[in-house]
């Protein structure tokens, strides 16, 4: 999946200027109280859409989306391309101080972890609004059980799910036969093969989950990564986590005195032979990377033993959003069994889907059943448990720590 969360420390961060520049001129709807007062309200809309925008097919897919929206609904979608979440966020968050209720310039967000737990907890989201939404009774919510849980936050109803997400290990079957299976195989494996492993530096959120992946397995117990970190809990716990990577870093690419920006940065130092083993979010990733050719064809996906951490991304519509109507209308079809299918596709995002297919009718399941897996993808019964994502404050002191001990 696309990394939809990188992200910084949430602040004010924009000056009334640039708010009053933005390019918004209609009045502000209320959220609608029915399915066909959306419907009625939403035409005739412009929906400003804030999401990711470091992917060129995710850039594609939201633009297939708004044709769609166009032609279906009478409504305009606008990509508002991020390079990080915590940007939209930090201009609600402006909007609200500067008593800005209505008529604000973010209508709907590509969102999870801490950026919602902080939308949620300022009151800066719409909502409840997903038990509108005719395809939300089409989410699995029986086993894919984070659709419902947002980083432990429970999302009732302030966010819609959009996809799913599992930490993978992505290398290339030609050169490395054995890869490490184990968070406590890494330092053996990294000292026998040095300089052919790194991580993304945090703030990214796949360099983040792989440390996050680790306190799991350095750490005795884990309920403590379930509630909010308190100063003591997370010396403790972390310290762990410091004296491994002092060990790993060393045998690093690099020796660990610089690190990739982006998984898409690490996907390329795998592609270009410089290290052994990539990362990702998405268990479809390298499977489009190969249709893409950014990856060799003998890339294959892995999980580490016991599991590994997922979640799932979602919408929500910030609570000044001007155009609530075409919001709602804009998520229900991106829960739509078409638009869900159209993004499974491997050869289009690959992102796997929320729904549950035994939910749909015979010829919305076809449009799942007849996608391509992928040569390099796991199938859903090979990714193993899914490990459920720390409180987003553990998220947060452990970017602030590894930049204070590890950023150059």
């Amino acid at each position: 999946m696309a990394n939809l969360n990188r992200r910084r420390a949430l602040g004010l961060g924009l000056g009334a200027g640039l708010l009053a520049a933005w390019p918004r001129v209609a009045r502000a709807d209320s959220l609608p109280g029915s399915w066909g007062e959306a419907l009625a309200h939403a035409r005739g809309q412009t929906v400003y859409f804030n999401a990711w925008g470091g992917n060129e097919r995710i850039n594609q897919f939201i633009a297939w989306a708004g044709q769609q929206l166009l032609g279906r609904h009478g409504l305009t979608l606008r990509h508002v391309k991020l390079t990080d979440t915590a940007d939209a966020v930090s201009r609600v968050i402006a909007e609200k101080a500067a008593g800005r209720e209505d008529n604000g310039t973010v209508d709907t967000i590509w969102i999870n972890g801490e950026n919602f737990a902080a939308m949620k907890t300022q009151g800066l989201l719409a909502g409840p609004f997903t038990q509108l939404l005719p395809n939300q009774r089409l989410v699995d919510t029986e086993s894919k059980l984070t659709t419902g849980i947002d980083f432990t936050v429970p999302v009732e109803g302030m966010e819609a799910p959009w996809g799913m997400a599992q930490l993978v290990f992505i290398y290339d079957a030609a050169r490395l036969v054995r890869p490490p299976r184990r968070i406590e195989d890494f330092l053996g494996w990294a000292a026998e093969h040095r300089g052919r492993f790194t991580y993304p530096a945090p703030p990214d959120f796949v360099g983040t989950t792989f440390l996050k992946q680790a306190l799991y397995a350095l750490i005795p117990g884990t309920a403590a990564l379930l509630r909010p970190v308190e100063a003591p809990v997370f010396a403790s716990l972390a310290a762990k986590l410091w004296t491994w990577l002092d060990e790993l870093h060393p045998y690093l690419w690099r020796s660990g005195q610089a690190f990739p920006a982006t998984d898409q940065q690490q996907r390329q130092l795998l592609d270009d032979g410089e290290v052994d083993l990539s990362l990702s979010f998405n268990p479809g990733e390298a499977s489009s990377a190969i249709a893409q050719g950014l990856l060799p064809d003998t890339a294959r996906t892995y999980v580490l033993e016991g599991g590994s951490i997922g979640n799932t991304h979602f919408l929500a519509i910030p609570f000044n959003a001007a155009a609530k109507a075409g919001a709602m209308v804009t998520i229900d079809f991106l829960l739509s069994p078409e638009a869900q299918a159209r993004k499974a596709d491997p050869e289009l995002w690959g992102d796997p889907t929320v729904l549950a297919l035994d939910k749909l009718s015979p010829t919305e399941r076809a449009l799942f059943e007849r996608l391509p897996l992928g040569i390099a993808t796991l199938a859903p019964d090979k990714l193993g448990p899914t490990l459920p994502e720390p409180h987003p404050n553990w998220t947060q002191a452990i970017e602030a720590e590894w930049r204070r001990r590890y950023a150059s």
